[in-house]
């Protein structure tokens, strides 16, 4: 196990928020051993006692739940370097070395833009890392397909891919990771996990949140590169695989692959009526006006980012073949709805007249708060009369936060929760095809008031227009003469 952590972008907002209350939480649960060191890499002239404050403030802010002795160990074995990967052409300069020397493998985490990605490898490259060293990255990793590429090219120059973590704290959550439970471990559950019995899986990700000061990030990615090319597309991969062997890092992440290059790819005529971009409006929500997203601080209209993504995807495999799959994430509207919601076909006979109406069974894995729900129809107290039923089953606490788990991979070394190169590329490949129509702006950006539901839905009769148009485009079938 290694016991040296570096993090470059030390003073940012991801380490204050997560990596430092997880690092805590891995202490007090007797993962870290005495010898565990941080090192924390960053453009600031701090010096190795300010950074130890800084370190203990934000674990009082932020991990104040762990006790004080973790969070005092943590802060007691920590240094600081300046170090800047995007400045200097001299190395030396940067910091760099300095940051990753030691006795040692080290574990060294990019908490940086993942602009800053393939300078950082390049410059970690010229310096070299101890034999047995590990990289950390997080999403998105690229900004496309070709970049995605070149990134996975400079990668594979510094380190074996067996040491290459491209992390998504979506994967360690206790529902996510139920998902799986759900699935193989259940009789009733894996023989109609299929399309014959479920119709549609719907995997939201829609916050009451707002931009919240992160335009510098996020005015440049938007919802579908932020959420759904990355996130999203991991659950997709956890509901629609295989049963793998076991859930070693081959067996598991060969069969989210085997997703990934299952999914159809869509045509610009599917993109126009099988996708949606919009963004909010001035609003309120919980009492708090939420000024237009155009008007946020450090955000600029032309680039015409989207707060709101809804993509409609189909997979050409033998399991799911006539299951539509709806990935969707909003911000700024009414309401937190963060799930997994996997419907089934009605039966095909009621034999209670008209006695009440049979809601399609659903399956709600609900990500936060973690929980699972299953709506049901049953008998009402009126004899034969229907009535909709709901089973619901709180989670267990986890023994570690997301970052928690994903932090002891990394220095264990097992990267059965992290991105493969090749999976990083297929999730691209997905949505290049959308992001190439929204680029022609084949789609229109619509526009929802803050604290809404979103964009409204097509109105029945633009619904029929639309299944008119589609009947006539569809191509025709395959002719059986020769």
């Amino acid at each position: 196990m290694i016991d040296r952590l570096a993090v470059f972008g030390a003073t940012g907002d991801l380490t204050a928020r997560y990596l430092l209350p997880a690092l805590a939480a891995l202490q007090e649960a007797g993962h870290l051993g005495d010898r565990f060191r941080l090192t924390g890499a960053s453009r600031e002239e701090w010096s190795s006692e300010q950074f130890r404050e800084w370190i203990g403030a934000q674990l009082d802010r932020h991990g104040g739940a762990y006790a004080a002795q973790a969070r005092e160990a943590i802060v007691g074995g920590a240094r600081y370097v300046r170090a800047d990967v995007t400045g200097s052409a001299d190395i030396a300069e940067a910091g760099i070395a300095e940051a990753v020397a030691g006795d040692g493998p080290v574990a060294v985490y990019l908490a940086l833009p993942p602009a800053l990605f393939p300078r950082a490898v390049t410059a970690l490259h010229e310096v070299g890392l101890p034999k047995g060293s590990r990289i950390v990255l997080e999403k998105p990793f690229g900004e496309d397909l070709a970049s995605a590429r070149e990134l996975n090219g400079l990668l594979a120059d510094l380190v074996p891919e067996q040491a290459v973590f491209r992390v998504d704290h979506f994967l360690a959550m206790t529902t996510v990771q139920n998902v799986l439970g759900s699935r193989l471990a259940n009789r009733m559950l894996e023989p109609i996990w299929n399309s014959t019995h479920i119709a549609e899986v719907e995997i939201i990700w829609d916050e009451t949140l707002a931009l919240e000061g992160r335009a510098g990030y996020y005015d440049h990615v938007g919802a579908l590169k932020d959420m759904i090319q990355n996130h999203l597309l991991q659950l997709l991969c956890l509901v629609a695989m295989e049963p793998p062997i076991t859930l070693g890092e081959r067996d598991l992440r060969d069969r989210k692959v085997d997703v990934l290059r299952s999914v159809r790819l869509l045509t610009e005529y599917d993109v126009v009526h099988r996708t949606r971009r919009a963004r909010y409006l001035p609003g309120r929500i919980d009492g708090h006006d939420i000024p237009a997203y155009v008007d946020e601080e450090g955000v600029s209209s032309e680039r015409r980012t989207e707060t709101f993504a809804e993509v409609e995807l189909e997979l050409d495999s033998w399991r799911w073949a006539g299951t539509t799959f709806r990935l969707r994430s909003g911000k700024a509207l009414k309401e937190d709805r963060k799930e997994v919601a996997v419907r089934f076909r009605a039966v095909p006979h009621l034999p209670f007249g008209h006695r009440g109406e049979a809601l399609p069974n659903v399956l709600r894995f609900q990500l936060e708060p973690e929980g699972l729900t299953l709506d049901l129809t049953g008998i009402g107290s009126q004899a034969h009369e229907l009535t909709p039923l709901s089973l619901t089953a709180a989670m267990e606490p986890p023994g570690l936060p997301a970052y928690g788990r994903l932090l002891l991979d990394v220095l264990r070394g097992d990267p059965a929760l992290s991105i493969r190169a090749d999976e990083a590329e297929e999730a691209w490949r997905v949505l290049e095809p959308v992001l190439d129509a929204w680029e022609k702006d084949l789609v229109p950006l619509e526009e929802y008031p803050a604290g809404s539901d979103g964009p409204p839905p097509p109105s029945p009769y633009e619904e029929g227009l639309q299944r008119r148009e589609d009947l006539l485009h569809e191509p025709a079938a395959p002719s059986d003469d020769i």
